[in-house]
């Protein structure tokens, strides 16, 4: 009687502890990979906070040299900071997309200098188109990055026997970065 009091305490010890462990398990990775996706999100804001930063330069640099396109370089300012409240509310879809017509603006930006010779050799100018090229890389780099990590946190939380445990606690599907509507036509550039 005693050893099918212990058997049976034992099978209940095993059943109730073994599916806990199982969900430790796959809740600490689902929290490790979270503050993955968050930390990779944080680098992209961090060179989207580096070309806002930059920004003020190359329009006070081109202000100099082509008056006439001003309505561009307003543009341009008021997207900043359009993209920086958005950055400050905490709204990544709106930063995403602030920060996607920003960048349409500095290509429209980029296809004025051709036209302007003074413009272009500049040193200033020059120096910070570099800082900007070299920023709008890291941008790329970064946001590659951040759509990396949301593809291994969602296929984590879409894998069996995963996807239950992640229903439970409340993990759910994040969306990548996404290019801009029309971001696969290159722009025209005339001379």
């Amino acid at each position: 009687m005693k050893k099918g009091i212990i058997v049976a305490v034992v099978i209940l010890v095993v059943l109730i502890l073994m599916p806990l462990g199982c969900a430790r398990k796959y809740y600490n990775g689902f929290v490790d990979q979270e503050e993955n996706l968050n930390k990779a999100w944080a680098n992209v804001e961090t060179v989207l906070q580096r070309r806002f930063d930059l920004i003020p330069n190359l329009v006070n640099t081109v202000k100099g040299f082509a008056k006439q396109e001003r309505e561009l370089l307003t543009e341009i300012t008021k997207l900043r900071s359009q993209w920086g409240e958005a950055k400050t509310s905490g709204n990544t879809q709106q930063s995403v997309q602030k920060s996607q017509q920003l960048e349409s603006a500095l290509g429209r930006l980029m296809v004025v200098v051709e036209r302007y010779p003074d413009l272009k050799s500049n040193q200033n100018f020059l120096a910070l188109q570099d800082q900007l090229e070299g920023t709008e890389n890291r941008i790329s780099v970064e946001r590659r990055r951040y759509n990396e990590a949301v593809a291994a946190y969602n296929r984590s939380i879409r894998k069996f026997p995963a996807v239950f445990f992640a229903n439970i606690f409340g993990f759910e599907k994040r969306q990548p970065f996404q290019a801009a509507a029309g971001a696969e036509t290159a722009p025209t550039v005339e001379f």
